[in-house]
């Protein structure tokens, strides 16, 4: 219950994040669809995605596909001591997991900031958040087959990381760039974010909230293992955020505050995956390899002419496949079955991702359209479509 507050606490991280890297223009519509995200997706998860993600599929079998019904009601034996051997009620794994759910949307939120459309964005999340992380954490944290398969994801570097990256991904491309990202021969301008004390604060807020996200999954108060896990979801953060500053200073001669903070997240993702099989010494490797490739992301992203305004991608998808693959190359999971399992499950789960994100989001431009207009844009979308400044302006205001 301790673990569901923190990760609940890190939607206040992903919040001040968001609006700290973008333009003030557009605080409202971020804080907006963060509202919406947590409000909407706790419920949708009620309604269907937590019996879609967990309903019980049969002893031995490779589970695909299965719903429990709608609702929630605990079962038998539910609310008792022996329930999970001791280490929580079902009612506790519901939220615990709820927040896990509605973090996956959030990804998405930061990439599309200051273009897409709200009612565009409310009905995506809706059904990602409904559907589709349901159906692919189903696959091993419900017993469906890649649990079979022997595939490992202690928190979901993959399962929660990597499918909000992928869908974060397809969005932007169908998107398309914000107005001036991009000059006339395709190369990058820096479209600076409006606050960034208030986005340090959201990646030490998420750091914080990465107590619950991993200790949480531990699913026991055992000591050991918790302390454990928490060592090595420091560590990584550690290194990720040194390795990404002393990187990019190499490269850009300059020491970038933001490629320092997303280093952090970063170092985050990548042990997210294997927090419990590590060593310390594997957590900072892991984490800063990730703070590298942090930096490298950014770059790639820029190149290709996407636009990810908080570098999303470059955190949650590419550190989420890397701290997927680290399982099979350190710890004790470690070896060449391992890998190629873990290499499966992230092909088998980017694959789905990538079509049914990609089939969602074109239908979704085909039949209300996905971003504003350029004058909207422009404009911003605090006052095209909420009517308000997420600030005063005091002198307008004088007496």
């Amino acid at each position: 219950m301790i673990c569901t507050a923190l990760v609940f606490i890190m939607h206040l991280g992903f919040s001040f994040l968001e609006i700290g890297l973008t333009r003030q223009k557009n605080t409202i519509n971020i804080l907006f669809k963060n509202f919406f995200i947590i409000t909407m997706g706790l419920l949708v998860y009620c309604l269907g995605g937590f019996n879609l993600m967990y309903p019980g599929f049969e002893e031995g079998a490779n589970g695909v596909l299965k719903f429990a019904g709608f609702g929630i009601t605990a079962p038998e034996g539910g609310m008792e001591f022996g329930y999970a051997d001791g280490g929580y009620t079902w009612w506790t794994d519901f939220l615990f997991q709820g927040m896990f759910a509605a973090t996956a949307a959030t990804i998405v939120s930061g990439a599309v900031a200051e273009r897409i459309k709200l009612s565009s964005f409310m009905f995506f999340s809706l059904i990602y958040v409904g559907l589709v992380y349901p159906i692919v954490g189903s696959w091993k944290w419900g017993g469906g087959f890649l649990d079979r398969w022997g595939f490992y994801d202690f928190a979901g570097s993959t399962l929660v990381h990597s499918v909000g990256g992928w869908a974060a991904l397809i969005a932007i491309y169908v998107l398309g760039a914000r107005v001036g990202k991009f000059d006339e021969q395709g190369k990058p301008k820096a479209l600076l974010g409006h606050n960034i004390p208030l986005a340090a604060a959201g990646v030490l807020i998420l750091w914080l909230g990465w107590f619950g996200f991993n200790g949480g999954s531990v699913l026991s108060a055992d000591p050991a293992l918790t302390s454990l896990t928490l060592v090595t979801t420091s560590l990584a953060a550690a290194a990720g955020g040194a390795s990404a500053a002393m990187f990019s200073t190499l490269l850009y001669k300059n020491y970038d505050l933001t490629m320092f903070m997303n280093g952090i997240l970063g170092g985050l993702v990548g042990i997210t995956a294997g927090a419990d099989q590590m060593s310390p010494t594997d957590a900072i490797l892991i984490g800063s390899i990730a703070g590298i490739i942090i930096v490298l992301g950014v770059a790639l992203i820029d190149r290709l002419k996407l636009d990810d305004p908080v570098g999303a991608v470059a955190v949650h998808l590419i550190c989420g496949i890397w701290g997927t693959l680290a399982v099979g190359i350190f710890g004790s999971m470690a070896g060449w079955t391992q890998f190629l399992v873990q290499l499966a499950g992230v092909g088998i789960i980017g694959a789905f991702c990538v079509v049914s994100s990609g089939i969602l989001l074109f239908a979704i431009k085909a039949a209300m359209g996905i971003r504003v207009s350029r004058e909207e844009e422009i404009k911003g979308l605090d006052l095209a479509e909420h009517g308000m400044d997420a600030y005063a302006d005091f002198r307008l205001n004088q007496h």
